[in-house]
């Protein structure tokens, strides 16, 4: 038996390290040039009329790549492109597919990882260590442990009597599938298109316009670690234009998708429209939005708490689909947190990753700085709410939202339902009698269930909690922040309209891309049709 493969090291990129001198050259060199990213079907770069352009988060005159969009006919040449080159591909062996991914996890491990790294710092905004575990630990994780974890379900085979033989034949789908990848995290996007295509199916990547360049940068990793032309085929442009024409093939067989849930809703409902147009049921893989939430009992460490929530709710500017958004605090903890949360809030610097003293960046786009900041201000003109800490933005040269603490009095004040998707933390403080209903009020204020978190030093308080909330969050911290799943440790994903929980990072993703046959073989076959009853 193979040996199971490890987690990748983090690197921490200390003054004076190599890791920090290959970075900052990579910043600088793709700080020194805009990239021209094409469409790519089939291996060939293909570029249309329209682009658009990727900017710094942080500094949003500066321009660092020129995306073609994809027109109609790109993306029907892309299918075709898949669905070509998906007759060999699902051919190969396992052991031949696999190959090409340990390769690319061991080329983004060495000379590749400074360039997808900085990649994600300035086209993400992200900071060195939040870039350094997305986008290489995450990502050479996804890569290696999917084929851990396919081995072994290709190992999960039926009894065979004496006289006969059976086999599950774990094939690909009948088709493509369509991989529809966030602005947020470099290694969600490469594993939205790897994982199905390990298990032998052909997929078309579309890649969120604001992270097109870390997402090309993956794209150009897998093809120099030996992926056949057409097995992955890049086809970043206008959503609508894409979808219809990838929805309106019999062909589709899958999507495999992280993004907003109404988004999801939009594409589920089109997939259902068409449904006897298909050639098969499509699959449909979806990780969606989150309301996490974060709740103390009495017995809480207040130290731990307070650092739970800062890093849970504004590392990467609270752009996490996993970001700690609700917090319950009770009233004899308060106090100490909402002290320890305002002083540690205005020692964080905030401004371009690139100066690696910054703990955070800008969010990711005007929208994003225009949403979250219309939530601050209805919390600073409600009557219901203040702002304890932060509460500040500036977008004259990036998108900068400063991470702000909102105590609520109303359980259910906007930003303690609402999705915001960006440094804002809600709290409401409870009397500490209470405990029993505020379970029940985390369980049913909002519609998600991603991730949560419970802080307790009472054992019971634990269990207690454990059973409530079983189906507020797909995943579950206990005494820690509700951010940070690693691939091989803790499957990500959750249900109710967080999404299908299918749980990346696992051996569930991965049986959603094949469409098991079961062999029987029968060594000597009855030749004759009469039963010993008969005679």
């Amino acid at each position: 038996m193979l040996e199971a493969p490890k987690n990748e090291p983090i690197l921490a990129y200390s003054p004076g390290s190599s890791e920090r001198s290959a970075l900052v050259r990579a910043l600088e060199q793709q700080s020194a040039e805009a990239v021209r990213i094409p469409v790519v079907s089939g291996g060939k770069r293909l570029t249309s009329g329209a682009t658009q352009a990727v900017v710094c988060p942080h500094d949003h005159a500066h321009t660092l790549a020129h995306v073609h969009q994809a027109s109609r006919e790109e993306v029907a040449a892309a299918i075709k492109a898949a669905t070509d080159a998906q007759r060999d591909w699902s051919q190969w062996s396992f052991e031949d597919r696999a190959a090409v991914f340990l390769k690319a996890a061991d080329l983004l491990a060495g000379p590749w990882r400074a360039k997808l790294n900085a990649a994600t710092m300035l086209g993400q905004s992200k900071t060195a260590y939040q870039a350094e575990i997305d986008s290489a630990c995450e990502l050479i994780d996804f890569l290696r442990w999917n084929i851990a974890f396919a081995r072994d379900l290709q190992q999960d085979q039926p009894m065979s009597p004496a006289g006969m033989r059976n086999v599950l034949d774990y094939r690909s789908l009948e088709g493509f599938v369509f991989a529809v990848t966030p602005c947020n995290f470099t290694a969600i996007g490469g594993n939205l298109a790897c994982a199905p295509a390990l298990m032998g199916n052909s997929v078309l990547w579309k890649p969120a316009a604001t992270a097109a360049l870390s997402n090309y940068f993956v794209f150009q990793l897998l093809e120099a670690a030996g992926l056949p032309p057409g097995v992955i085929n890049f086809v970043p442009g206008e959503a609508q234009t894409v979808s219809s024409v990838v929805l309106g093939s019999e062909a589709f067989a899958g999507l495999h998708f992280t993004g907003s849930t109404a988004v999801f809703d939009s594409l589920w409902r089109a997939t259902g429209e068409r449904l006897p147009t298909y050639r098969s049921y499509p699959r449909l893989v979806g990780e969606t939005g989150g309301k996490d939430f974060v709740l103390a009992h009495p017995s809480a460490d207040v130290t731990a708490l307070s650092i739970a929530l800062l890093r849970g709710a504004f590392e990467y500017q609270g752009q996490k689909c996993s970001a700690a958004s609700r917090a319950y605090v009770p009233a004899s903890l308060w106090p100490a947190v909402k002290a320890r949360l305002a002083d540690d809030i205005a020692s964080l610097k905030m401004g371009d990753v690139a100066d690696l003293g910054n703990f955070m960046g800008a969010v990711i786009d005007r929208n994003a700085y225009e949403r979250i900041t219309r939530f601050i201000a209805q919390a600073r003109q409600s009557g219901g709410a203040s702002i304890v800490a932060g509460g500040g933005a500036d977008d004259r040269t990036g998108y900068f939202v400063q991470p702000t603490v909102i105590e609520v009095n109303d359980p259910q004040f906007v930003t303690m339902r609402e999705e915001i998707f960006g440094p804002v933390l809600s709290v409401y403080v409870y009397p500490d009698a209470r405990w029993s209903e505020v379970l029940k009020l985390v369980d049913e204020t909002s519609p998600y269930a991603l991730t949560g978190a419970v802080f307790a030093q009472d054992r019971a308080a634990l269990v207690e909690s454990g059973a409530a909330l079983r189906f507020a969050a797909g995943n579950f911290y206990i005494n820690d922040k509700p951010t940070g799943a690693v691939v091989g440790q803790q499957p990500f994903g959750g249900a109710r309209r967080s999404g299908t929980n299918d749980k990346a990072g696992s051996a569930l993703n991965l049986l959603r891309w094949v469409s098991p046959r079961t062999i029987k073989e029968t060594y000597v076959p009855a030749t004759q049709y009469g039963y010993p009853h008969m005679t």
